[in-house]
């Protein structure tokens, strides 16, 4: 698996608060939520999105935006049209003075505005927890990044309108999976545009020398690494590996690795049978109290905590 499909992997939507939102201008919306990551899609009509430190951008139907929190954000007919409704953590709306706007606004299966007929569309899929999307993902994304209709070509915006409002058995099972879809779908096409601004490590993959060896990293994350010994694998010097890896990818080959390692350790403990001895032995930890110290380091809690937050009911 290579460094780009490993963290496009890494997206596990968990109940995700997913909504039609049919309107009719004048409208706005404070987003007040501090979710990780909202994705916008404009299936009817236009709207704009306006971070509070990003700069304002235009979605225009067939667009898709995504958004990465916290901080909150607004979304609007017009960035001068002062905000109407208030969406809070859980996806409550209220006006802003406080009063609650769910029944009012409610225009059946997760679908919610002013009119059944308003001219603009827009569906809304946001990842609720920091777990469900991977750190160096976030780590990636700029405030705000828009996909225009024009620069991909793909049938997921039109069958998640599809399936948004049905009320079937699994259901949220369907909708999390096609939000996950979405957003790889996305950033794919982001990352590749012509002028993207792809991360460093996606454009490593081409290098002739960086490329072989984060491939070496991804498929065998268990193997006691060194730099000399990608070198060797690699064909190139030490010093010319170091270098060249730290200057494409951001960071050192051992801090890659670690951080590697330690988010595909996150990542298995989402299985409730996983027990920390063998995920240590599964990313390359010789104990597992050698693993629950390094993943403590890096995400602030031990391996065991992080599967409790795992299981924790949803927040609202």
């Amino acid at each position: 698996m290579s460094a780009f499909a490993d963290l496009l992997d890494g997206p596990r939507a968990r109940g995700a608060f997913l909504l039609r939102s049919i309107l009719e201008p004048p409208w706005s919306l404070r987003i007040e939520d501090r979710a990780p990551l909202t994705l916008v899609a404009a299936v009817r009509g236009e709207a704009w999105i306006v971070p509070g430190d990003a700069g304002e951008a235009r979605l225009r139907t067939g667009d898709v935006a995504v958004v990465r929190g916290p901080d909150p954000y607004t979304v609007a007919d017009d960035p001068a049209t002062p905000p109407r409704a208030v969406v809070r953590s859980g996806g409550c709306a209220t006006t802003p003075e406080g009063e609650d706007l769910c029944d009012a606004l409610d225009l059946g299966v997760r679908t919610w505005g002013g009119a059944a007929d308003g001219s603009t569309t827009l569906l809304t899929g946001t990842y609720r927890m920091r777990s469900e999307v991977d750190r160096r993902l976030l780590a990636t994304l700029p405030r705000l990044l828009v996909l225009p209709a024009d620069s991909w070509d793909s049938p997921l915006v039109p069958l998640l309108h599809e399936e948004i409002a049905r009320d079937a058995p699994g259901q949220e099972a369907v909708l999390d999976r096609l939000l996950d879809l979405l957003l790889v779908a996305v950033l794919r096409a982001w990352f590749s545009r012509p002028g993207g601004e792809a991360p460093g490590w996606y454009r490593a993959h081409g290098d002739p020398v960086v490329g072989p060896a984060l491939r070496l990293l991804h498929e065998h994350p268990a193997h006691p690494w060194t730099v000399a010994g990608l070198a060797a694998r690699t064909g190139a010097s030490r010093a010319a590996l170091a270098r060249r890896f730290t200057e494409l990818v951001g960071e050192p080959p051992m801090t890659y690795l670690t951080n590697r390692r330690l988010a595909l350790a996150a990542d298995l403990l989402r299985d409730p049978g996983a027990t920390v001895e063998a995920v240590a032995g599964q990313v390359g930890y010789g104990s597992p109290f050698a693993l629950s110290a390094a993943f403590k380091r890096v995400y602030g809690v031990s391996p065991r905590d992080h599967r409790s937050a795992l299981s924790a009911p949803l927040r609202d």
